[in-house]
C-alpha cells in the first residue's frame, strides 16, 4: 500500500521543465542566459513588455560557419566562374581575374566593399525572384570545401536553440549581417524560422519595372547600404525601429551593434561567440583575415558581455 502511495504521489508531480538549450554545458554562458531571458520575462523590476524585448543575430560566424570565408562568397566567385565568357575582360581585372585563377586571398583583399562590388557586377539585372531563385538552386547543391557538408547543415545547433528559447519566451528574433540582404532572405525562414522582413543585410540600389507586362523589383550594379561595423546599429534604426535587448555576433564587425543594444537602459544582454575548436569547426580570432575578433575580447569583461567558448560551452557544433 505504502509503495502505491508513492507511485501516486510520483504522478502528481510536474514533470521537469525540459531543458531550452540542451547542446549547450551547464556553465556561465548558458545560465546568464537563461537568467537573463527569466528576468526579463517575470513581473518584477527587470520585466520587459513582448514588444520591447528584440534580439539581433549576425550571420556569418554568430548562426552559420564562415570559414575560409563567407559562405556567400563562395555564390558570388561560381557566379562569376559562370559568367566569365561574357565578360573576357574579367581575366585582368581584378578582383575578378584573381576569383579565376583561384587566388581567394587576392580575392577578398579588399574586403567587404570588394565583396559588393563583385556582387553588384554579377547580380546585376536580375529581379529579384530570378536572384531567390539562383541562390535556392545554389545551395540545394553547393557543398562546403573544407567539410563537405550543404552550407545550411553548416548552422549552429546551439544557436538554433537559443533562438527558439527566445521566440518562446516573446521574442522577436532579427539577423543583422554585413552579408547581402537578398541573399540571406530565400532560406532564413526554413533555416533559422527568421522570416524575411526580419532580415537586415547589406544591399544593392533596386528599381521597378515592367517586364513583359509583368511588374518586377531589379538589382542594380551599384551599392545601397553596407550593414557591418557601425551600419549595424544604423540599419537596426532604419528597418526595426527599436533598439534591442539581446545582441549576439562573433566578430568586431558587431561591436558597434553590441555596444548600442547594450548601453540603453534596464536589462541587456550582450553575446560572443569565440571559435576555439579547431577540431569540431574552425579556431580564430585576432589575426583572422575572416570573422577578425580582438577588440570585443579585450572589452567584452568590462562591458559585461558574455563570451560563449565554443570548445568549452558548446556540446555540438552543427545541426544533427
Amino acid at each position: 500500500m505504502r509503495s502505491l502511495s508513492l507511485l501516486f504521489f510520483a504522478l502528481a508531480l510536474p514533470a521537469a521543465a525540459a531543458d531550452p538549450l540542451p547542446s549547450w554545458n551547464d556553465g556561465a554562458p548558458k545560465q546568464a542566459i537563461l537568467a537573463f531571458v527569466g528576468k526579463v520575462t517575470k513581473e518584477g523590476p527587470d520585466f520587459v513588455p513582448p514588444a520591447e524585448r528584440i534580439a539581433v543575430f549576425d550571420n556569418d560566424g554568430c548562426l552559420w560557419a564562415e570559414q575560409p570565408m563567407y559562405f556567400q562568397a563562395f555564390y558570388i566567385f561560381d557566379r562569376i566562374k559562370e559568367l566569365a565568357p561574357q565578360h573576357p575582360e574579367w581575366t585582368t581585372q581584378e578582383p575578378f581575374a584573381s576569383v579565376l585563377k583561384g587566388d581567394i586571398k587576392s580575392a577578398l583583399a579588399s574586403g567587404e566593399h570588394g565583396l559588393l562590388a563583385m556582387a553588384a557586377a554579377t547580380h546585376a539585372g536580375l529581379t529579384s525572384d530570378e536572384f531567390a531563385a539562383s541562390v535556392i538552386d545554389w545551395l540545394a547543391t553547393a557543398k562546403h570545401p573544407v567539410t563537405g557538408k550543404a552550407y545550411t547543415d553548416m548552422v549552429y545547433q546551439p544557436m538554433l536553440e537559443l533562438l527558439d528559447h527566445l521566440r518562446a519566451n516573446g521574442f522577436k528574433t532579427f539577423i543583422v549581417s554585413g552579408g547581402g540582404i537578398d541573399f540571406i532572405r530565400p532560406w532564413a525562414e526554413r533555416v533559422y524560422g527568421i522570416p524575411p522582413e526580419q532580415v537586415i543585410g547589406s544591399s544593392l540600389k533596386a528599381a521597378y519595372e515592367v517586364r513583359d507586362g509583368k511588374p518586377v523589383i531589379i538589382k542594380l550594379p551599384e551599392l545601397n547600404f553596407i550593414d557591418d561595423k557601425a551600419g549595424k546599429p544604423v540599419g537596426i534604426h532604419q528597418h526595426i525601429g527599436r533598439r534591442p535587448i539581446f545582441a549576439a555576433g562573433n566578430s568586431d564587425g558587431d561591436f558597434q551593434m553590441l555596444e548600442w543594444t547594450t548601453s540603453g537602459e534596464g536589462p541587456r544582454f550582450g553575446l560572443l561567440v569565440h571559435h576555439t575548436d579547431a577540431e569540431r569547426e574552425f579556431a580564430y580570432d585576432r589575426e583572422s583575415h575572416v570573422g577578425k575578433l580582438s577588440k570585443g575580447l579585450d572589452e567584452a569583461p568590462a562591458r559585461g558581455w558574455t563570451v560563449v567558448d565554443m570548445k568549452g560551452e558548446w556540446k555540438t557544433v552543427y545541426k544533427p
